[in-house]
């Protein structure tokens, strides 16, 4: 090996070892400082942990006292809340205490009162039975004087009959027994008359005042709709167009609907004719709907038809439901709701049987409320009073009858039933409503402007009433007034006296209701007058 080579080598070798050396060195010494700066670190660390370790635990116990502190104050609240809400309880126990206190000395003073008013009416019934009793004593007394002064009038006859008249003892007694019979009969009539004005007198202004305070309550509208047959066309060329090609859509019209269709030579007017009232608006609707559409041919005929059909008889329970609403009355069947809402198609005397009906409802709660009565029941009893009438034209029978076997069939109470029964005095009034469900149909129809009938009916009405009145023995003449609301009856004086005048009165107010139909009520008055003539000369 060349000398020069290893020098260079070995120069290499120690120059890398010197490196090496001193790299180590200089690691080593790099190390030392690493450890004590590690060391240093770890100190701190630890100082720092340990100082965070106090703040930390001197944070747990502030937070701590201050949760403990947080949980006094709501316990101490709550306790607090507690004692309030026992208090607010205690002070509502005392004022519903208060106020039960307070009601019981109410009612107890509206009980005494209720005493203090009963022993009024009690001592108030007690005059009257005195009265009664001492107008029966009179009575008795009349009658025992009347039969001791007919005994007396007996016996003086009987011996004036037996020595002028030359009569038998037994034609003598019939003879006097007569005039006696006469006499009595006569002053037990006039002390009947009498009480019986009296009681009149008093009752009549009763009913009076609660008639004219249900009238006043009430705001009812002075005339109803009615149902209308006539429908207006655009122009005379659709007659020709209803008719159809040899009068096909005109009996499949009358055919659909069940209506006769009238065609005549009123200018731009189709009158559409039917007994029933419910086809007939069916039929009305349906030929307005034609026209409007102005496709007029059989199969659209019967299509409107059917259609009109149901939305009629919707309509119909809608109008029933509405009227039982606006009455207050509740629970029907809904058959009974559908018949009360064909009341709308259906009048009498020209008024609408709906509206007729809910007047009648009205003032008969009205009355039965002013007289401390059952006012549910005269409302649905007035409700349902007039519900045969929309039967009349499809079965046989009275509009009464019709209406009672509704609401039995219905199941309707027997008071309600008795209402229905008895409107037109067909039977005995079983229940004070009852009554006044009769009073309520009577004001309803009577009162101006809501009933009206044809002029033909209405004078041979006025005619009957004459004959009436004409055909019983005494009467002089009679004149019918106040559009056949009175008949005045003019009677001889010498055939009827004051007595058999008010017996006659009633016999023709009974025969009138028998023999003719009337809307409202007719006043009867018989006159009896005497006059005394003398001539000078």
């Amino acid at each position: 090996m060349d000398s020069s080579l290893f020098i260079t080598l070995f120069a290499g070798v120690a120059t890398g070892v010197a490196v090496s050396l001193a790299a180590f060195f200089l690691y080593n010494r790099q190390l030392k400082r690493t450890a004590s700066g590690m060391i240093e670190n770890a100190r701190l660390d630890a100082d720092r942990i340990t100082l965070e370790a106090k703040r930390e635990s001197e944070t747990l116990k502030t937070a701590a006292l201050t949760e403990a502190r947080e949980e006094l104050t709501r316990r101490r609240d709550s306790a607090e809340q507690d004692i309030r809400n026992a208090r607010a309880d205690v002070e509502r126990l005392e004022k519903r205490q208060e106020e039960q206190r307070r009601e019981i000395d109410k009612r107890r003073s509206e009980i005494d009162t209720r005493d203090r008013t009963l022993q009024q009416r009690e001592q108030a019934l007690a005059g009257r039975e005195s009265t009664i009793a001492e107008r029966q004593a009179r009575a008795e007394a009349v009658v025992t004087e009347a039969e001791t002064r007919a005994a007396a009038i007996l016996v003086e006859r009987q011996k004036v009959l037996e020595d002028v008249a030359q009569l038998t003892p037994d034609e003598a007694r019939a003879e006097i027994l007569r005039q006696a019979e006469e006499t009595a009969r006569g002053e037990a009539l006039a002390i009947a008359r009498d009480l019986k004005e009296a009681a009149r007198r008093g009752a009549e202004k009763e009913a009076r005042k609660v008639i004219a305070l249900a009238v006043q309550r009430l705001a009812a509208e002075h005339t109803a709709e009615t149902t209308v047959s006539a429908v207006p066309l655009p122009s005379d060329e659709l007659k020709g167009r209803i008719i159809g090609r040899e009068g096909r859509n005109i009996r499949a019209f009358e055919t659909a609907t069940g209506c006769d269709l009238i065609i005549d030579d009123t200018p731009d007017t189709v009158a559409v004719s039917c007994f029933d009232p419910i086809r007939r608006e069916v039929g009305r609707r349906t030929l307005a709907a034609l026209i409007a559409d102005g496709r007029i041919h059989p199969g659209r005929i019967e299509e409107l038809v059917a259609k009109l059909r149901k939305e009629l008889e919707a309509e119909l329970v809608e109008a029933g439901e509405r009227a039982a609403f606006d009455v207050g009355v509740n629970g029907l069947h809904p058959e009974v709701i559908k018949l009360i809402g064909r009341m709308k198609y259906r009048t009498s005397y020209g008024q609408n049987i709906l509206e007729h009906s809910k007047e009648v409802a009205w003032l008969a709660a009205m009355m039965a409320a002013e007289l401390k009565l059952d006012v549910n029941l005269a409302r649905r009893g007035g409700l349902l009073h007039d519900i045969g009438k929309v039967l009349t034209h499809d079965s046989e029978g009275t509009h009464v009858e019709l209406g009672v076997e509704v609401a039995t069939k219905y199941g309707e109470k027997k008071t309600i039933i008795g209402c229905i029964a008895a409107h037109h005095d067909d039977v005995p009034h079983e229940t004070v409503e009852s009554v006044l469900v009769q009073a309520a149909d009577a004001i309803s129809g009577s009162r101006p402007g809501a009933r009206r009938e044809s002029y033909d009916t209405y004078v041979k009405r006025l005619v009957k009433l004459e004959e009436i009145a004409n055909s019983f023995a005494g009467v002089e003449k009679s004149n019918v007034i106040q559009a056949g609301r009175e008949i005045r009856v003019v009677v001889t004086p010498e055939k009827v006296d004051d007595l058999a005048a008010a017996a006659l009165g009633e016999s023709i107010a009974r025969r009138i209701e028998g023999e003719l139909q009337y809307p409202g009520q007719i006043r009867v008055t018989v006159i009896r007058e005497t006059r005394a003539q003398s001539i000078a000369k």
